[in-house]
């Protein structure tokens, strides 16, 4: 079977907005939802590990992060809806026929982040009511959550690797149908991009953590001791070392194991070699911002780690790794579908009306969350 005939074709309607307006927003909002995204995919396994440590500064630490995981997930889970809609919007014709194949564990998403989110409030609870005598059945609750917040990761990392592989749809359709009816019970478990690309975002999210336990210890925690701010400058620094070797690991092999010749001749040649080579390099401008910081904190006199300013810095150069990372993501998803989407983006009919209340009510938000930011470090310096 011709892959091409698995794409709906049948009703060719106009974009409703330019393509680079589509992908920049989808891109945009995938950082967004990236930067909230990494501290529950990483951050509650290394929690749950941390406390079962028993070290005191690492049992502060995982107190601390759980504490905020609520909105942390509330907040990334809603940033998540801006990129799956343009995704729809311009790869509808890709992203619903690779859905529909693994329709079960794509439905079970919406299943499973439940019960994490509810494993979470219950581990925080225990957190918060216990402290150091925490039962048994409260620390079960963050190790299910760990588990289903990495099998999630799993889950997306399918279903978007699947979204690009075109080309295996009609076997997994004939192994997956009754009578040419998809059951939905497919993986792309046979596409060797899945498993360096579920590991590399992996280890991509250990760096945001790592970035985000100097910018909480600077920001919001005025309560916690010198030492514990110490600590954490340490932590991050170690954290984020694992996580960029993990990274640089996992990147080389879907470079130069998963990536398809028309992906690789693109991405290693020409203009585009030195945008490759910055997407695997930018990390260590974060390790060494992060090493300067650990250094600083352990060998000064007054034995305090470096202030806001750092912090935020640190900060805004993971959010530009992030960036940096979705932009390649993009420009490699574009080239895998190039031979199957040309027809698909034909013709554009600007819908100005949507667009503009689309780009009002983004700003809204943007602002409301910003406003909320501000009050918790205004209530941390009172409290400080």
């Amino acid at each position: 079977m011709d892959p091409q005939a698995l794409i709906d074709t049948t009703y060719l309607a106009p974009l409703p907005a330019p393509l680079w307006f589509i992908q920049f927003f989808k891109v945009l909002g995938f950082v967004l939802h990236l930067v909230l995204m990494n501290l529950w995919y990483a951050g509650v396994p290394v929690a749950v590990g941390l406390w079962l440590s028993g070290r005191a500064h690492g049992r502060r630490w995982t107190t601390r992060l759980i504490a905020q995981m609520p909105l942390i997930i509330a907040f990334g889970v809603n940033f998540g809806i801006v990129p799956l809609l343009f995704i729809q919007v311009a790869y509808g014709k890709f992203f619903y026929p690779a859905t529909i194949l693994m329709a079960w564990t794509w439905f079970s998403v919406f299943v499973l982040l439940t019960f994490a989110y509810y494993g979470i409030y219950l581990f925080a609870h225990g957190l918060k009511t216990y402290g150091p005598n925490l039962p048994k059945r409260f620390a079960a609750a963050g190790w299910v959550s760990a588990l289903i917040f990495v099998a999630l990761g799993f889950v997306f990392a399918n279903a978007m690797s699947l979204m690009s592989n075109v080309a295996a749809w009609p076997g997994l359709l004939q192994d997956h149908s009754v009578h040419g009816a998809a059951l939905g019970t497919a993986m792309n478990l046979c596409d060797p991009s899945l498993w360096p690309r579920w590991l590399m975002l992996f280890g991509l999210a250990l760096t945001t953590l790592s970035v985000w336990t100097v910018v909480d210890a600077a920001w919001f925690a005025g309560n916690e001791s010198p030492e514990y701010r110490q600590w954490s400058c340490g932590f991050a620094w170690k954290t984020h070392t694992v996580g960029m070797l993990i990274f640089a690991a996992m990147g080389a092999w879907y470079v130069f194991g998963a990536w398809p010749e028309d992906v690789r001749n693109r991405m290693l040649h020409g203009p585009m070699i030195a945008h490759t080579l910055l997407t695997g390099a930018i990390p260590g401008v974060v390790w060494l911002l992060l090493a300067w910081g650990a250094r600083a904190s352990s060998s000064s006199v007054a034995r305090t780690p470096p202030g806001r300013g750092w912090a935020s810095t640190v900060f805004i150069a993971q959010v530009a790794v992030l960036a940096i990372n979705a932009v390649t993501r993009q420009i490699v998803q574009n080239i895998e579908l190039q031979r199957y989407s040309a027809s698909l983006w034909k013709e554009t009919a600007t819908q100005w009306s949507p667009m503009a209340l689309f780009l009002a009510v983004f700003v809204l938000g943007v602002g409301v969350v910003a406003w909320m930011v501000l009050q918790v470090v205004r209530a941390e310096r009172a409290s400080g």
